[in-house]
């Protein structure tokens, strides 16, 4: 059967172009410095985000807790929303690798208030307390909530103020380029350090990159090394990367597009609570108002050849990528229509 995968955009398989640039790349030994293709890679990320240097890393949580690591003296502490991925979905990572801990806030939608940021940074040199090392933001947020730039604007503005540091989980940066309708480079220039994905949306294989200061990502090689991150003819799995930078940031929009799609027809069905314009990028999250039989909802998706996270908690996520059609969302939201109206 050929599914249709809405669990993730990380399930995205690499488009054909990038199977054959794969096979065509020209490699070296990263670790030497000497692998063209990842070299491109990096000095086109680079160059996108506007920052002095980049560094291809394996995956998302690789590349943010590199940063912390890079950011970080062991002990520190690092300000964070409740709800991120960091905190959430990096396996209490920070604590292991960096030595750091993890201060949150509750956001509203995913964005912190930057007075609740204000009262958590450590002043002085009280010998009680930990030393304020780092803020992380996330935007695109894992909610599907895209923080606007006026936000992350007075963040930066306060980090700057009290000298600490600022790093962007921009997982989905270039989704959030998208929405906000400017280049990722205009979200990026208010953080010291940003990771973004290239095998979400963007489609590739496998990798993330970390950018910021030249200085910055020397040190970030260096403790890539440490991590067990250095690759040797890793430009077979960089070449899909230029792809994803050059090529797939620019159709995202269309994902958006299905999404809304998507989230409009939900919003529609019995049982479904979900305000469409909360849509903001590629993942549809929506909450069940009612009791339903969530074994039969995924059986009979699995059924049409749909394949979905089950509901959590009372709320489920849907997300739409390249793979996904209108075709597919008009079928999914028929096979839902008929088991919630049951």
């Amino acid at each position: 059967m050929q599914w249709i995968d809405l669990r993730s955009d990380t399930v995205t398989q690499p488009t054909p172009a990038m199977r054959q640039a794969m096979f065509d790349a020209p490699v070296g030994d990263d670790v030497y410095g000497d692998d063209p293709t990842v070299l491109k890679l990096e000095a086109l990320a680079a160059d996108t985000l506007g920052k002095e240097a980049a560094l291809f890393v394996p995956s998302g949580t690789f590349g943010n807790q590199l940063a912390l690591y890079t950011h970080c003296r062991r002990g520190d502490e690092v300000i964070a929303e409740d709800n991120s991925h960091l905190v959430w979905h990096e396996a209490g990572a920070a604590a292991v690798i960096a030595g750091a801990h993890m201060r949150t806030i509750e956001g509203e939608g995913g964005v912190m208030a930057v007075e609740a940021i204000e009262r958590r940074i450590r002043v002085g040199d009280d010998i009680h307390e930990p030393r304020t090392g780092l803020i992380c933001l996330e935007n695109a947020h894992s909610n599907g909530r895209v923080m606007p730039l006026s936000a992350m604007a007075d963040t930066a503005a306060l980090a700057r103020a009290y000298g600490v540091p600022v790093h962007l989980d921009g997982a989905r940066l270039f989704n959030a380029a998208a929405h906000l309708g400017c280049e990722a480079s205009e979200i990026a220039r208010h953080v010291d350090s940003v990771m973004f994905c290239l095998s979400k949306g963007l489609a590739a294989p496998v990798g993330s990159i970390l950018a910021g200061r030249a200085d910055f990502i020397a040190q970030a090689r260096r403790k890539r090394k440490l991590l067990g991150g250095g690759l040797r003819q890793a430009g077979v799995i960089a070449a899909p990367g230029i792809l994803a930078l050059t090529e797939m940031a620019a159709r995202l929009d269309e994902d958006h597009q299905n999404a809304r799609y998507l989230a409009e027809g939900l919003a529609k069905l019995p049982c479904i609570d979900l305000d469409p314009a909360d849509v903001h990028i590629n993942l549809v999250w929506f909450r069940f108002n009612a009791e339903i039989d969530a074994s039969e909802l995924m059986s009979a998706l699995k059924q049409a050849g749909f394949l979905a996270n089950p509901p959590h908690l009372g709320a489920m996520r849907l997300a739409t990528h390249w793979q996904v059609s209108r075709a597919d969302i008009d079928r999914l939201l028929e096979v839902m229509q008929r088991v919630l109206s049951d």
